[in-house]
């Protein structure tokens, strides 16, 4: 499990080809390995995945085509947000993230808000239509791994665009920053979402 709060921005260094995946080198901050044992879990733009081999500052992975076929940024050199694996007695800043990523979506806009003294910026995702049950209004979702707060939401004939706002601190701190239209995400709803429509579902029929 995680929150959605990134700890630490990466650099995928290499992406060698590994059966019907690919194997993962990625270098991270000096120290933030210290923690980290071999067999854990830590999430690369919003998808779990597990620690294989271990260096000072750097760690790999093993990713399946399957995994590949469902995300995206995973699969080529760059900049990568990560979180490690909640403990128990962590803070819980963001929301209940499972690191599944259950859609990919396209950026449609993504600009500072006009006339807003904080310099804020809207990002708003064209969501995947079948994700449009477990979005809401004040509703959390998960983009490339971080933790954020749906403003809007609307449904279209083949999508469901999200509007969200993000603050300075957020940009400056995680890959979101440098997002621009068209751009494919990563996104993941709300767990609790995701069992409450399933509930409604079964009750249903």
């Amino acid at each position: 499990m995680f929150t959605g709060i990134i700890t630490a921005v990466g650099q995928i260094k290499s992406a060698q080809a590994k059966g019907d995946g690919l194997q993962l080198l990625v270098e991270v901050p000096t120290g933030y390995l210290d923690d980290v044992a071999l067999g854990d879990s830590i999430a690369i733009q919003g998808a779990c995945m597990t620690a294989t081999e271990l260096t000072s500052n750097t760690f790999a992975l093993d990713i399946s085509r399957e995994s590949l076929n469902k995300t995206v940024g995973l699969d080529k050199v760059g900049p990568v947000n990560l979180e490690k694996a909640l403990r128990l007695n962590d803070r819980l800043g963001g929301h209940l993230v499972s690191g599944h990523v259950d859609g990919v979506g396209k950026v449609a806009h993504f600009a500072t808000v006009a006339q807003d003294p904080y310099g804020s910026w809207l990002l708003r995702i064209d969501a995947p239509k079948e994700l449009a049950p477990f979005l809401a209004y004040k509703g959390s979702i998960v983009v490339n791994g971080v933790s954020l707060t749906v403003n809007k939401t609307e449904d279209i004939a083949n999508a469901c665009i999200v509007n969200i706002n993000i603050i300075p601190h957020t940009l400056e701190n995680t890959t979101l920053g440098q997002l621009k239209q068209g751009d494919a995400v990563n996104l993941e709803v709300d767990l609790i979402a995701r069992y409450v429509a399933r509930m409604m579902e079964t009750r249903a029929n």
